[in-house]
């Protein structure tokens, strides 16, 4: 994504440096259990509410699993830039806050996505149950309602929420440190490649392409509800 100086893994703050442990772990257990017929997404990813395979604690658990090696090396190598300096910045308790504030923010955004996504679906299986009285049928619709709730389009998984509440954060706080992005070697100041990022974003969730199983709207989530805590600590040191 982009290209800074910094230290080695040695030198990384301690909530960075266990990010970065545990999303490798858990990535590694994933393509291990899956051998073993073990699908570790299907009980630490994050499901619609109303799906037969949702836990309460999958709303943090999501966080560190992801669904490709590209996944998680995009994640994880803007979380080691971006983590390590705001880190040193917050330090590690209010650091760890923000990140799994935005995270839980990127899930809500999505959660209503996927209400807007599923409200056809879900007005026509009510239709059908109210027009029909086989005890089987309805159970039938209300078995295939639940297959859809599970469906790997309805989960959710990756640091993405969190990195871009990252993101937000570095830009207003380091308006005019220069990134250097590695596909462009054009450096450009935080404030405008988050803008930037942020639009791109914003037109990809609005343009809904059916190949696309990015989860754009989480990501805005994850910067508007880093940006809402940002204003709430700015606040709060002006009183």
């Amino acid at each position: 994504m982009f290209n800074q100086r910094g230290g080695g893994f040695a030198t990384l703050p301690t909530v960075t440096k266990n990010l970065l442990i545990i999303n490798v772990i858990l990535f590694i257990a994933t393509l291990l259990l899956k051998k073993q017929g073990i699908d570790l997404t299907e009980k630490l990813g994050l499901h619609y509410y109303k799906a037969s395979l949702f836990k309460p604690y999958q709303f943090i658990t999501y966080l560190f699993m992801h669904g490709s090696f590209m996944h998680l090396f995009f994640n994880m190598f803007a979380v080691y830039m971006f983590g390590s300096v705001l880190e040193n910045a917050w330090g590690p308790k209010k650091f760890l806050t923000y990140y799994i504030f935005t995270g839980l923010g990127a899930a809500l955004t999505q959660y209503v996505v996927f209400y807007y996504q599923l409200a056809p679906i879900i007005e026509n299986a009510n239709t059908l149950l109210a027009e029909t009285k086989d005890y089987n049928r309805q159970s039938d619709i209300a078995n295939e309602l639940n297959q859809i709730f599970n469906y790997p389009n309805f989960t959710v998984v990756g640091a993405s929420g969190s990195l871009f509440g990252l993101l937000i954060a570095f830009g207003m706080m380091f308006p005019n440190a220069e990134l250097m992005m590695l596909f462009l070697p054009i450096p450009i100041k935080a404030k405008y490649f988050v803008a930037i990022y942020g639009a791109i974003e914003l037109f990809s969730g609005i343009a809904n392409s059916a190949s696309d199983n990015v989860a754009h709207f989480a990501h805005l989530g994850g910067m508007f509800f880093g940006f809402i805590l940002l204003m709430i600590w700015r606040k709060q040191r002006r009183n």
